[in-house]
């Protein structure tokens, strides 16, 4: 028996003042049916992160997960790159 496959989104953290979750902007790219333009889509995830590792600007990989609270279904997977402090 197979386990069930959970997603996996890759994303920009817009925001990391709550404690132990970050706010991940996910973008997607999608054909327009009729006029054939390429439209860029963004959503937002709230996602767990136990060490509050990410901050603002770091790209990271989020993977689906049980319910944590009201609106967190996403944990935080790996930091693909981090933000450059300048």
């Amino acid at each position: 028996m197979a386990r069930e496959r959970r997603r996996i989104l890759i994303g920009r953290v817009t925001s990391d003042k709550m404690n132990k979750t970050i706010v991940v902007d996910v973008e997607r790219l999608k054909r327009h049916t009729s006029y054939g333009k390429v439209i860029r889509f963004h959503q937002r995830y709230k996602a767990h992160d136990e060490q509050d590792s990410a901050v603002i600007g770091d790209l990271v990989k989020i993977i689906e997960s049980m319910p944590i609270s009201k609106e967190k279904r996403w944990a935080l997977v790996e930091i693909l790159e981090k933000q450059e402090v300048e």
